[in-house]
């Protein structure tokens, strides 16, 4: 019989910025993407501005980490998704979003799914754990 795999939810709450909470939460989806999990992400509140694209961080004095996004459908995790009221809120739109990989079979890009606080509740009722960053 097999074993059921772990479904670990991180949600992105703070801004990409000022803090090192969301750069150490992409590190930790990294890692735990070796393990054997079922890993989802969601983006909500500020945590949005952490997948627009163009960030420009020199003026902050820090190293911008936007481009790692770009890799995590290679690290198997595609389940990633925004909240829509948070990303309308703050002004943006799916085309202000990052691209998180390439479709193997087409070559498009990815980029996070958009979706409402009712759907997001939802996942997080089907989680093991949820992390927060």
């Amino acid at each position: 019989m097999a074993e059921e795999l772990r479904k670990i939810m991180f949600t992105v709450r703070k801004p990409p910025h000022g803090t090192i909470y969301v750069y150490e939460g992409l590190e930790v989806k990294l890692i735990m993407a070796a393990y054997d999990a079922d890993i989802s992400v969601v983006f909500m509140d500020d945590g949005v501005y952490a997948l627009q694209q163009g960030q420009k961080t020199g003026d902050l004095g820090v190293k911008g980490f936007e481009a790692t996004y770009g890799v995590l459908v290679d690290y198997e995790i595609s389940k990633v998704f925004v909240d829509r009221k948070s990303m309308e809120d703050r002004g943006m739109t799916v085309d202000d979003l990052v691209v998180i990989g390439e479709d193997e079979d087409t070559e498009e890009d990815i980029k996070p799914s958009v979706v409402d606080a009712e759907e997001i509740s939802q996942m997080m009722s089907e989680q093991h754990n949820i992390l927060c960053f």
